[in-house]
């Protein structure tokens, strides 16, 4: 049987730990990842500059570049101004759109870059992928993984509870997403990656099973390492699949029907558990897994219905309806039921007294 070989790229470094800030000077040091100390250092709104605080006196050859990112356009003009000076590496810190900001740039004019995530908030961490708004909608680039990441629990702490939930709702959907992967591979004959689906379930379960919450740091640590993970095992197939699913088609449904409905992570949270209950429905071998997900984002303090994403069953069944035509070349329990809109609201109402 020849091996399966792999050249994936994967980080040099991975800090997660209180005070791992401080050791950034020291990592950008690593002349794997700048040669010279010629680095840029791109901040966004928030904590970013309490982190430039800390450590600008001990980088005396850095630049420092605030932006407001998360579109396409911000990524294009970051790109433009790496371009005009030859940095060794860039940093980008802050939150998601900060980070998939800087990883579009750095990607583009292969400047290694190093991820300083000040939330949890999704698995953008250390993802081969950056969602960018663009023409209205939230389309996703293919990007080089961070060389190195860093998450200091400190910032993470002081940030927005809020954030760690969606982290938390994020983790949890790759348990659907790889339901829904597999269901591909036995319907459609679509090749499934064995490592990547071990690395982003482990993360998954690692969270259901942990006792702690969000005031933890064993469980904030944990959290963290199974969204970076999650970001690996996509690196590694080369797709999105291992946390992306119908779970995630919802989401986007929800972005461009009802925009501002709530954060991904939690959309993608309810759209994990709406379609575990849509394959419970047919296969009674995942009623203990609806149940084991359910519990486990209650304990959180996350959304579990339309009502608590502050919407009507009828507005969630539209976005579940919607949701195959955000991702056509995808297949999950969405299309395999291919369910109509009059039976779909009855779904969801059933699926919201489930819940409860």
């Amino acid at each position: 049987m020849p091996l399966l070989t792999r050249s994936v790229q994967t980080p040099l470094s991975i800090d997660v730990r209180r005070g791992a800030v401080a050791g950034l000077a020291s990592l950008l040091a690593d002349r794997r990842i700048s040669a010279g100390g010629d680095v840029a250092v791109v901040v966004g709104p928030g904590q970013g500059q309490r982190i430039v605080d800390l450590i600008g006196p001990s980088l005396d050859r850095a630049e420092f570049i605030n932006i407001e990112g998360g579109t396409l356009e911000s990524a294009l003009d970051l790109g433009q101004r790496l371009r005009g000076r030859n940095y060794d590496a860039v940093v980008g810190i802050g939150g998601g759109r900060t980070i998939d900001t800087t990883k579009y740039a750095a990607s583009r004019y292969g400047i290694p870059m190093v991820s300083v995530a000040t939330s949890l908030a999704n698995d953008g961490i250390a993802s081969p992928i950056a969602t960018l708004d663009h023409d209205g909608g939230r389309p996703s680039y293919g990007v080089h993984i961070p060389l190195a990441v860093v998450v200091d629990l400190d910032f993470v702490e002081a940030g927005p509870d809020r954030q760690t939930r969606s982290g938390i709702g994020e983790t949890l959907s790759n348990v659907s997403a790889i339901a829904d992967w597999e269901l591909a591979h036995r319907v459609r004959g679509e090749p499934i990656d064995g490592l990547a689906v071990a690395m982003a379930r482990s993360g998954a379960e690692a969270v259901i099973n942990h006792p702690g919450d969000a005031t933890d740091d064993g469980f904030v640590t944990l959290l963290a390492e199974a969204l970076i993970t999650t970001g690996l095992a996509m690196a590694i197939c080369g797709t999105s699949r291992p946390s992306s699913g119908g779970c995630h088609e919802i989401s986007h449904a929800l972005d461009i029907l009802r925009p501002g409905t709530a954060a991904h992570g939690e959309q993608c949270g309810v759209g994990a558990l709406f379609c575990t209950y849509l394959r419970a429905s047919i296969d009674k071998a995942y009623e203990p897994r609806f149940e084991q997900l359910n519990a486990c984002l209650k304990r959180h303090g996350l959304p579990r219905t339309p009502a608590d994403l502050g919407i009507s069953d009828a507005e969630f069944a539209d976005a579940v309806e919607f949701a195959p035509r955000t991702r056509p070349d995808r297949y999950t329990i969405l299309e395999h039921l291919d369910l109509g809109r009059d039976e779909l609201g009855g779904r969801v109402a059933d699926y919201a007294d489930a819940v409860h």
